[in-house]
């Protein structure tokens, strides 16, 4: 009987449940890369929506405005409800939006589409490196997260490649099939074992912790389940007050106190700079506006879509390298190496560009231009989209993911419409090496901030990491004095669980 049911390994499971949570996430590079292709057609003399250059920049940058109300509404659902109910929620927009465009014939259903994949990009960016981060083992923690920016990688490629060859509304029904699978993955994925504990739930706990991760990481479960018991009977003892205005009372000064921890506003802090070096480092720029960027640096004697295909087919090989370079490289090296070769491709295209336009150069061709995108989106593909979702995975307490995760993730979304959406004019006051330049510099100053702050995260429990920002492991008369966020919502009734440790 055990040989039969040997394919169904933890880590086998660990990889669907993630894949449910991966293809979700690969609906911002579907999303993202569908500008470049969308765009492009819009423009043709025949188009059923004609555009301007002012439109075509709104239907591309709006996903920013959508991922901030993404990043509100997440947290709640995923506090409350749980993370496999808020991924659920997520799927339902993306689908919606990739159906609004199928039949769009006007430019605001075209941005109403683009606002609704924006809310579920908003959604699933804060509660993918979450849910992969409960969901998986510490060792295998990394290479998971890695495969967030892979799938990503692999759905710009998907639909670079469909809209090279099929109108944009074709592109669109194929892309709302893969979502459909999607849906149909999560349906069948288990709740987080780390909200099922927090909830009290801890049977349920044990049984999902066990199916994911086998019978070898019991420490781990029993940790978890412990100070989620020390936890939960605070809540019973602190017995607040009925009263709404003592209830608001009481959740303004554990607001006040949780955002004096240490162990809150750090990993916030952190993740601000990361995200936005992730923004800033153009992996969305070279997904909406990859022609134009082909047409400036290398020129229009080439073919376009040819090389807009290979550089999306070595996106993905990088990525995947960066699943197993992951498993073997400490977080900080992979950040300063790939970054580093960020800010080479940064001033190379700028000094290129530049001297091309000026005509300086003593010798040019297409070559040299196609190989500095290509060193680009190598830095893109192994570092700068990766690390960020692979850092929000591991950085934030369990108390406080949902909270801060969502935080931390707005600067994700504005920076994202900021530089989405001031590409048209940045070329066109400055120059792409203006631009260049100016990427360059904020990558460059997020790259000092966390080298200064950000610890080593690889092959490190959850719990460790959020010691290590405290300065110490926290006491069991400290764990007490800790209520949920949502305590101060909703009293507790009284409810004990009798032998819930193991």
């Amino acid at each position: 009987m055990a040989k039969k049911c040997e394919w169904n390994t933890p880590f086998k499971k660990q990889c669907f449940v993630t894949i449910g949570v991966c293809l979700n996430m690969s609906g911002h590079g579907l999303v993202m890369g569908f500008a470049a292709i969308l765009l492009p057609q819009l423009r043709k003399p025949d188009s059923i929506i004609p555009i301007d250059e002012s439109s075509g920049s709104w239907i591309a940058s709006i996903l920013g405005f959508a991922l901030v109300a993404g990043n509100f509404i997440a947290p709640t659902i995923m506090a409350k409800y749980g993370r496999r109910t808020a991924n659920l929620v997520s799927i339902v927009p993306m689908l919606v939006g990739w159906f609004c465009i199928i039949i769009a014939t006007s430019i605001p259903l075209l941005l109403f589409a683009r606002f609704l994949q924006g809310i579920s990009m908003g959604m699933s960016a804060t509660l993918g490196p979450v849910l992969i981060g409960e969901y998986t083992s510490p060792n295998n923690r990394g290479a998971f997260l890695t495969s967030i920016s892979l799938t990503i990688a692999i759905g710009v490629l998907t639909v670079h490649s469909l809209g090279s060859y099929l109108p944009w509304q074709t592109a669109a029904l194929v892309c709302a099939f893969i979502v459909f699978i999607d849906l149909l993955i999560v349906i069948y994925s288990p709740e987080s074992p780390s909200w099922l504990s927090d909830q009290g739930r801890y049977e349920d706990c044990r049984k999902v912790f066990r199916w994911l991760r086998g019978d070898g990481e019991e420490e781990e479960l029993k940790e978890m389940i412990e100070a989620s018991v020390i936890l939960r009977e605070s809540k019973d003892e602190a017995n607040l007050s009925e009263s709404f205005l003592k209830k608001m009372k009481a959740g303004v000064a554990y607001f006040n106190n949780t955002v004096l921890k240490k162990e809150f506003y750090k990993p916030i802090f952190i993740m601000m700079h990361v995200y936005t070096l992730g923004q800033w480092a153009g992996a969305n720029i070279l997904a909406a506006y990859t022609t134009d960027i082909f047409q400036n640096v290398v020129g229009d004697g080439t073919n376009i879509p040819l090389m807009i295909i290979t550089l999306d087919i070595q996106r993905i090989i990088s990525n995947s390298c960066a699943v197993y370079v992951i498993k073997k490289i400490k977080r900080r090296t992979m950040l300063f190496i790939t970054v580093g070769i960020n800010l080479f491709a940064f001033l190379s295209i700028a000094g290129y560009t530049y001297c091309k336009a000026q005509h300086l150069l003593p010798f040019d061709h297409p070559a040299i231009g196609i190989l500095l995108i290509h060193i680009h989106m190598f830095s893109i593909a192994t570092g700068t989209v990766p690390l960020p979702f692979i850092i929000a995975g591991e950085l934030f307490p369990l108390e406080y993911r949902s909270l801060a995760g969502g935080i931390s993730v707005l600067f994700l979304s504005s920076n994202l419409f900021i530089t989405v959406k001031t590409v048209p004019i940045l070329f066109k006051s400055v120059g792409i090496y203006g631009a260049y330049l100016l990427y360059f510099a904020v990558v460059g100053y997020c790259l000092v901030i966390a080298g200064l702050f950000l610890p080593e995260t690889k092959d490190r429990t959850l719990q460790d990491i959020e010691n290590e920002f405290r300065g110490r492991p926290l006491t069991a008369d400290e764990l007490k004095s800790v209520q949920s966020l949502t305590s101060w919502k909703q009293h507790s009734k009284d409810r004990r669980c009798s032998s819930p440790l193991i």
